[in-house]
Parts: C-alpha cells; sequence; structure tokens
C-alpha cells in the first residue's frame, strides 16, 4: 500500500480512465445490441455488463498491481460483431455455453506457454507495424473530422499543443478537462439524469451443443487472440516491457470464464486503448505506470456495479468528443511505433506491408487486418531471407 501512494499520480489516473473510456465508448452499443440479438432481456443485459466490467477489472487490477506494468483488458469488439452476425443460430443460453468454453481454451493456450513460443518467433518491428497500421484510423479520424467540427477539433489540436509545449506530462489532463468544459460551446448535447443502484447479476445457465462449439466458440477464440491479446502484448513489448505472457493470457482465460454464466462473452488484452496506459505522458519513470492499469481496472468495476447508469452517462458525451480524445491521446504511440517499425532497413520492406495491411481493416472469416498484416509481413520476411541466403 506504501508504495501504492509513492507511485500515485493524477496523469497516470487520467491515463487509466481514457483506457477505459476509449474501450467501452467504441463498441457498448454493439454489446446491447449482441445481448438483444440472442434474445436477452434487460436484467440480462444488466448483467452482461456486470459480468463485463468485474472480470476486465479485476483481472486488469489485479495483473497490473502484480506484475508494476499497465495491464490494460477489455472486452472484443470483433467478438461481440460475430456474436450479432451469428444472430438466428444460436440461443441464449447455447451462446453462454461458447463463451464458457472459449474461456477455458484461452486459459489454457496462456499457461501452456503455446502462444509465448509462437511470439518469439516474430520480429518486434513487424509487431511494431502491426499496431502502427490499427492505431492509424483513430490519428485519421481527427482531422478527417476537420469537415463536419472544425472549430472544435481545431481547439482541441491547440489545448493539446499548448499543454505538451507548456506542461508536457499534464497535457492528457488538461485536455480532457479543457475539452470537456468547452465541448457545449460547439456541439449540444444533454448529460443524461440518471439514479445509482447496483446491478444485478443474473445466472444464465449454459447450454453445450457441438454447433455453438464450433460455429461460435472456435471462432471467438480466434478473435480474441488474434486480434486482441496479439497486439495487446506486442503494445506491452514496443514500449520497453518484458510482459508475462503466460500468466498474462491465462488468467485472463481464467476471469473470461468465471464470469461467463453472467454474460462475459470475453476478456483479452487491450491493444488500442492500452497505449494510453503505457506512454511516457502517464509517467516519465516506466516502473510507476502500472498505477494507470490499477485505475483502469477501478474504472470497469465501477461500470459493472453501476452498469445501467454509468454507461448511460458516458454514452451521453458526443461521438466526436470520444474521437477527437482518441487520436490525441494516441498521437505519441502510433509515432513511437512507426519510428521502431522502420528502423531496420532489412525488414523495411515487410514492416511496409505489414503496415498498410494491418491499416486497411480487411477481414476474413471474422478474423481482423492486425492478423492477416502480420502473417503477410512474415511471408515477405521469409520470401527476402530465403533470396539473400541463395543469392550467388
Amino acid at each position: 500500500m506504501q508504495r501504492l501512494l509513492q507511485d500515485f499520480s493524477i496523469p497516470a489516473v487520467f491515463a487509466g480512465f481514457i483506457t477505459f473510456l476509449i474501450g467501452i465508448s467504441v463498441s457498448a452499443v454493439l454489446v446491447i445490441q449482441g445481448a438483444q440479438s440472442l434474445g436477452a432481456n434487460t436484467a440480462q443485459i444488466n448483467s452482461w455488463f456486470w459480468a463485463l466490467g468485474l472480470a476486465i477489472g479485476l483481472s486488469g487490477l489485479i495483473l497490473s498491481w502484480k506484475y508494476k506494468y499497465p495491464v490494460a483488458t477489455a472486452w472484443s469488439t470483433p467478438g461481440i460483431a460475430l456474436i450479432i452476425a451469428s444472430t438466428g443460430h444460436y440461443d441464449l443460453y447455447e451462446a453462454i455455453g461458447a463463451f464458457l468454453i472459449c474461456g477455458i481454451a484461452i486459459a489454457v493456450v496462456g499457461f501452456s506457454g503455446i502462444f509465448q513460443k509462437l511470439l518469439a518467433h516474430i520480429p518486434q518491428s513487424l509487431t511494431c507495424a502491426m499496431l502502427a497500421g490499427i492505431l492509424l484510423k483513430f490519428g485519421i479520424q481527427i482531422f478527417s473530422s476537420l469537415e463536419t467540427q472544425l472549430g472544435f477539433i481545431l481547439s482541441m489540436l491547440v489545448i493539446y499543443l499548448v499543454s505538451k509545449r507548456l506542461f508536457p506530462r499534464y497535457s492528457i489532463v488538461l485536455t480532457v478537462i479543457v475539452g470537456a468544459i468547452i465541448c457545449p460551446l460547439f456541439i449540444d448535447f444533454e448529460l443524461h439524469a440518471t439514479t445509482w443502484s447496483l446491478t444485478q447479476p443474473v445466472w444464465m445457465q449454459p447450454s453445450f451443443s457441438w454447433s455453438a462449439i464450433l460455429g461460435l466458440a472456435l471462432p471467438l477464440f480466434v478473435i480474441n487472440m488474434t486480434s486482441q491479446n496479439l497486439p495487446g502484448i506486442a503494445m506491452i513489448q514496443s514500449y520497453g516491457y518484458q510482459p508475462h505472457v503466460n500468466q498474462l493470457v491465462g488468467w485472463t482465460g481464467i476471469a473470461h470464464t468465471v464470469f461467463a454464466p453472467f454474460g462475459c462473452f470475453s476478456v483479452n488484452l487491450a491493444a488500442i486503448s492500452a497505449a494510453v496506459s503505457l506512454d511516457d505522458q502517464v509517467h516519465p519513470d516506466p516502473s510507476k505506470r502500472y498505477i494507470a492499469g490499477i485505475s483502469c481496472g477501478l474504472f470497469y468495476i465501477l461500470m459493472g456495479l453501476f452498469a445501467a447508469t454509468l454507461v448511460s452517462l458516458l454514452m451521453s458525451f458526443p461521438q466526436i468528443f470520444i474521437v477527437a480524445l482518441a487520436g490525441i491521446a494516441l498521437f505519441a504511440t502510433i509515432s513511437h511505433n512507426v519510428a521502431v517499425a522502420f528502423s531496420n532497413v532489412e525488414e523495411r520492406e515487410a514492416a511496409l506491408l505489414t503496415f498498410l495491411c494491418s491499416a486497411s481493416g480487411v477481414q476474413f472469416w471474422g478474423i481482423g487486418s492486425a492478423f492477416w498484416g502480420l502473417l503477410l509481413g512474415i511471408f515477405v520476411l521469409i520470401l527476402f531471407r530465403f533470396k539473400t541466403k541463395n543469392k550467388p
């Protein structure tokens, strides 16, 4: 406890909050849609958020505290998209059974060390290129939004640049606070009236069928591992930390499994939102940035306990505010990963193709562009090395 108090900092708490906000704002509505598509009622939908909030929050908080680097966890947006696409094929209880099987599979693959062995053979230039590619759209979005919200976006950029020049450590904190204050000057919106009440979990008895295991559990497992855990580990590594891969993946799988009967469809390492908690804007000392991971976990736990009210409150902020905040918060991470990705001349061609494919957003069989970009980069790297070795 004494070390926690010594390492505590306001920028770290704000970084944790932004990580949490980005994590839920992108797809909270999709979670509601996914639960409804399976026939869940209002109490069961609230239970989904309760389970997701506690599973994600507890795993991120405990792992950040244990290993002393930021471990941001999240639910999978491609995962909930898969669930929505499966509407009509499975009922709610078959889906819950599939979530349970998926969590067990992730825990087994994590603790067994299989995932870590695969990661050891992938060069950092390719993982950084993959990360830069998937983050690129967030940087571009803020500038493409200039057409519709010129005044607000320019104001946010000015706030960020001035605070970055004068108070670099507090630049994101100041951007959030001042941005929230000036938001009503440019955009008409109202904060919803809220009544705080604890969310009641609802047990949903798992039902198992081969069709749900093969058609939902297996694809969800592949998506979680390739689209979330793979870039999530790469993100932590890109900031110089040595992640405990087996434990991180294994324990998120355990959290997923325990809370699955209450509606938890995925718990995995965050990639995009995690970048905010890893950057030096959180704290100049990398050993003290874990406070951001703990803070993010606490916000997720609060979301779970007060699911209906807190999600409603956060979602009342206009989308353009979240877009601007995400883009600005990720500027440093995009530049960091681009610099690392293209620093090795011999791997530059492979890194470029990884970057472009990852940025494309292409999907095949429900698996996102991050995986395909990395696969393409590995192929190009092997091809060029093979050519070099066999050169007369």
